[in-house]
């Protein structure tokens, strides 16, 4: 399995992790810790260092209930820290739904476009693949103010692979190729803790794609309401839905924990190239 980049091919025979970055004053996960230019580089050293094979940058939070970002405040967040991280040695990813941000961000330096719309909103898909990077295709029902009021599902993992399936068909369509797509599950992404769960039960039924396959548990609400911990105490419970993922055929993992992610990918690799 492998991801065609502008620069070459990402190679998924083994899973490799994507680490967060989120340059934004209300991320969930770390409170605006990285909002400022020099804070986010040093954690993108740092995240090159522990061994992200990408790093997904993101300028607009999509927790329940967040504000939305003008383009203008979102490049200018997003496009420094892009150009700033030149030379790292990792894939870039920009973490948006916007095609001025999306054409912004490639400019400056981004191989792979990350949308939680799919490039479903107007212009997006047409951006995309005139840019010709890779794109990551999320499932999410409803959009990220009012996702998580009343999701509902008679078969989350049949109908989150029958929206992937569609939106896959529908990038091709317009040129962008099979081998430039990963697809993800969007979990915590109106889904409610039981359908998350209950889709990383059945997360190889989305192995039928033929697809680089991304999760995205880390510190997220579900490992909350499983553990009983605030964000900052989930790294175990990340870990372990990592490892699951992976066991279920996930080739990348993002998460805000680099290296003890990747600790346990490495492991998790090992004992299943000989099961």
């Amino acid at each position: 399995m492998q991801l065609r980049l502008p620069s070459g091919t990402l190679d998924l025979s083994r899973p490799v992790v994507m680490g967060v970055l989120n340059v934004t004053p209300d991320s969930f996960s770390d409170g605006g810790r990285f909002a400022t230019l020099d804070a986010a580089v040093l954690e993108a050293r740092q995240m090159a260092a522990e061994g992200a094979a990408i790093i997904d940058v993101g300028g607009e939070s999509t927790r329940p209930g967040a504000a939305e970002v003008s383009e203008d405040e979102e490049i200018s967040r997003v496009v420094p820290v892009i150009e700033a991280m030149s030379g790292l040695g990792v894939a870039i990813s920009i973490d948006t739904s916007k095609p001025r941000v999306m054409q912004a961000a490639v400019s400056a330096g981004a191989s792979i476009v990350n949308d939680v719309y799919a490039l479903r909103r107007d212009g997006a898909l047409a951006m995309a693949a005139s840019l010709e990077v890779a794109v990551c295709l999320m499932h999410m029902q409803g959009e990220p103010r009012t996702m998580q009021e009343n999701p509902r599902y008679d078969d989350v993992a049949g109908e989150v692979s029958a929206f992937l399936s569609e939106r896959v068909a529908a990038c091709m369509a317009a040129g962008v190729p099979r081998e430039r797509i990963v697809v993800d599950p969007g979990f915590g992404f109106g889904k409610t803790a039981l359908h998350n769960v209950e889709l990383l039960a059945n997360l190889d039924r989305l192995g039928t794609l033929g697809l680089p396959l991304l999760v995205g548990l880390s510190r997220k609400s579900t490992l909350g309401a499983l553990t009983g911990r605030p964000v900052e105490g989930r790294l175990a419970a990340g870990v372990a839905a990592a490892v699951l993922a992976v066991e279920r055929g996930a080739h990348i993992v993002r998460t805000h924990d680099v290296a003890a992610t990747l600790d346990a990918l490495k492991v998790t690799a090992a004992v299943m190239r000989l099961g």
